[in-house]
């Protein structure tokens, strides 16, 4: 038998993998810092998550839903926003005139 075959109860295939890291989550974390004489020149966090939805949401992570780029009901809550101002600014003009 060849040494490249792979054993049913030996792989796990790829799904598994990802399904396991959604259900999970995973964290990545890492600084970069550059420094000259004592002096910090950059300074660069950076924090990966990967994990589904539901695990985001249980976790309190759910700024997408307020993205408008990415939310129609962002998009829609901040033309509202954005409206009544406008009127606002309106009546106050038309005031002026009056």
């Amino acid at each position: 038998m060849s040494d490249n075959m792979m054993h049913p109860n030996q792989s796990t295939n790829l799904a598994d993998i990802l399904e396991r890291v959604l259900d999970k989550g995973i964290v990545i974390a890492g600084d970069i810092k550059i420094s000259l004489a004592d002096v910090d020149l950059i300074n660069i966090k950076i924090r990966l998550i990967v994990a589904s939805v539901d695990k985001a949401m249980e976790m309190g992570i759910n700024w997408w839903q307020e993205d408008s780029f990415l939310s129609s009901d962002a998009k829609a809550t901040e033309m509202e926003t954005e409206n009544a101002n406008l009127k606002k600014r309106l009546e106050a003009l038309e005031a002026k005139v009056s």
